[in-house]
């Protein structure tokens, strides 16, 4: 398969970029800052210096032409203010998939956040507000981009993310419990999203007891 990676040089981003290049994907990765190519070559993927907070549609479709599915996983990041969460939280995975739409790449893996339906009901009490401004941002890019009949579309909403190695085992469903997942099984779920294609899937993830292909195929 050909991947195209947004945010590449993220922490979820390359542990998925290594899994595929690791068993002959090819991977491309779309990345802001030019010195992080290095790394994604290391990685064996084939960096590609895009601002998606600037570039058209029609620049980012020309990344696309040719991939089998594409992934979002780009984040303004826990140190940008609330401007940047519109620009790229939401922003940013809307142009993806106006892209993906020109260059008929169908499938459309986005990596959300538990929590997001919170977002509906306001701001909750007592909730920081730049978190809450997050948790906007990417219900307003579930609410953009899962109607869109030219795109076959995953939501992916990991709970809390740690560094511990990944169990391979999960809990994927729709309204669990918040919880705690590692990044290592994250990445492998989104690997078995490009192996299993859905389409509508809005579901959460944390840690369970679920080897994570079986937690995939279950999925309607």
């Amino acid at each position: 398969m050909r991947i195209v990676i947004a945010g590449a040089h993220g922490q979820i981003a390359r542990r998925l970029g290594r899994l595929l290049s690791g068993r002959g994907d090819t991977v491309v990765g779309i990345i802001r800052n030019p010195g992080h190519q290095d790394d994604l070559r290391d990685d064996g993927v084939e960096p590609v210096v895009l601002d998606l907070e600037q570039a058209t549609v029609d620049d980012v479709a020309g990344v696309l032409t040719g991939a089998d599915a594409v992934v979002f996983a780009a984040g303004a990041g826990p140190g940008s203010g609330a401007a940047r969460k519109h620009t790229v939280d939401r922003g940013a995975a809307v142009l993806l998939a106006e892209a993906a739409e020109r260059a008929g790449v169908r499938r459309y893996l986005l990596v959300s956040s538990m929590g997001v339906e919170q977002a509906r009901a306001g701001t909750p009490r007592g909730m920081d507000p730049v978190f809450a401004t997050y948790l906007q941002a990417k219900l307003a890019a579930e609410d953009a981009i899962l109607p869109r009949p030219a795109l076959d579309t995953v939501v992916l909403r990991p709970g809390r993310l740690t560094d511990d190695p990944g169990t391979g085992r999960v809990t994927l469903e729709h309204g669990v419990e918040y919880g705690e997942v590692p990044r290592d099984d994250v990445a492998a779920v989104l690997l078995a999203f490009l192996d299993d294609a859905k389409d509508g899937v809005v579901v959460e993830l944390v840690s369970g007891p679920t080897p994570i292909a079986e937690a995939v195929a279950a999925l309607p």
